[in-house]
């Protein structure tokens, strides 16, 4: 599969960090970022590499040439004009001397990612997609694209930063694609300069074709389109956070329990009004976040196996979770819930979910899946939670271990008053010592 780089913008908003240079080539820790890019590519046997220039463009094309001391085979497509961020595709598709494959990766050139390829492609051709849209949890969420989707990826809705919203899934178009080449063949613009997003990929999405996914990961992704995030790309990468999220390389995860670990208990939460942080938990999360861990919900809800709530009012519960965190920097890699209860006989119940399951807690099964799901090694994770409940499930995975926020602390599961705690004795000190 090619891989097309858009190479070519200016980069205003970084300029102060340098200006005389397109912004791919603005060095981290000795390197440019394309390069970075590159090294990715290539680790991922995706070695056949177009890149698109236009701004400054001769400084990229002399510093990688045709590829060939970066272990990959590269070709240049230069813009004389702009062509806004998919006019360039258009003339790629269209000349054949680029042997353009029926699917193709796209990427932006001001963004550092570790991706493991792999199982992106195998997604996007499980799906039998026409677009694949890598997504992701970020620290901004209220000032990124959102993707909406339903139970099976797919795309139901694409929200730019300016679009009204309430409550959301923090899960943010990261800018990485897998693309057909019939987007750019079947139909022309009326115009050279084309938008990706809100001239192809929007209304493809509003048409209901349905040919539109989101894959989900927690891998690195982080444009540098400001001094900010320039800097904190800059620290990641000192750090291996950048390298250690790639999912080919085993994770480290704490496993989180819902109700009175992260949010005050009040009774069964069934509408989002319910729903409130508890103090200190978006500082314990964004903590968690910047040390590497995974973030993960695992959280037993038996009010829809009792008719309570639906699937759908639960995850508007846990989009007003998501948008809390996201105000204040914090994210959620992924939320786990069991939706069963074994016990029958109640007014209202859904008798689907009335079931003994493999998930709820304190059986293992929801730690599992997200275990499979995300390569992480139990025996480095932690499970939080403030039930025997949440200690046993943590212990029957094979968790490091499972630490109860109450007062019923032993030997395996000692006792912290509050997320916040545990997180400044088990993450921040441990961190302080290494």
């Amino acid at each position: 599969m090619k891989t097309i780089i858009m190479a070519g913008g200016k980069g205003t908003r970084i300029a102060s960090v340098a200006s005389d240079i397109p912004k791919p080539m603005i060095p981290l820790h000795g390197k440019p970022i394309l390069e970075y890019q590159l090294e990715c590519l290539r680790e991922n046997g995706l070695s056949d590499i177009i890149i698109g220039i236009g701004h400054l463009g001769q400084a990229i094309q002399d510093y990688f040439g045709d590829g060939a001391k970066f272990g990959c085979h590269i070709v240049y497509y230069a813009e004389t004009s702009p062509l806004g961020t998919a006019g360039a595709l258009y003339k790629i598709a269209a000349d054949p001397d680029y042997a353009l494959n029926t699917d193709f990766i796209l990427l932006h050139g001001d963004t550092i990612f570790d991706l493991d390829f792999s199982r992106f492609i195998a997604f996007h051709y499980e799906k039998h997609a026409r677009v694949s849209l890598v997504a992701h949890p970020n620290s901004h969420p209220f000032d990124s694209a959102l993707l909406i989707t339903d139970s099976e990826n797919r795309v139901i809705q694409w929200l730019n930063k300016e679009d009204p919203r309430q409550y959301y899934q923090n899960q943010v178009n990261a800018g990485v694609h897998i693309l057909s080449k019939t987007l750019f063949t079947e139909t022309q613009p009326d115009r050279e300069k084309v938008d990706l997003d809100r001239d192809i990929l929007k209304p493809l999405i509003s048409s209901g074709e349905g040919s539109v996914y989101a894959y989900s990961t927690p891998e690195y992704i982080k444009d540098m389109g400001t001094p900010d995030r320039y800097a904190q790309v800059a620290a990641d990468i000192k750090k291996g956070l950048v390298k250690q999220r790639n999912l080919s390389h085993k994770q480290k995860a704490i496993f989180l329990d819902r109700d009175g670990t992260l949010n005050k208990l009040n009774g069964f939460i069934t509408k989002p009004e319910q729903f409130d942080l508890l103090d200190g938990v978006t500082d314990a999360i964004r903590a968690i976040n910047e040390a590497g861990f995974l973030a993960i919900v695992i959280t037993n809800q038996p009010v829809i196996a009792r008719g309570e709530a639906t699937p759908d009012e639960l995850r508007l519960i846990h989009n007003k979770l998501e948008t809390e965190l996201g105000k204040a920097g914090a994210y959620i890699d992924d939320i786990f819930f069991c939706p069963h209860h074994p016990d029958k006989g109640f007014a209202g119940e859904r008798l689907e979910y009335k079931i003994d399951c493999n998930c709820r807690k304190p059986k293992p099964g929801m730690i599992l899946s997200a275990a499979r799901k995300y390569n992480i090694d139990l025996s480095r994770s932690y499970m939080v939670g403030d039930d025997m409940k949440d200690v046993e499930a943590g212990r029957a995975a094979g968790c490091k271990a499972a630490i109860l926020l109450a007062d019923k602390a032993d030997a395996d599961a000692p006792a912290f008053p509050s997320l916040a705690a545990f997180v400044n004795s088990e993450i921040r000190e441990k961190e302080a010592r290494e």
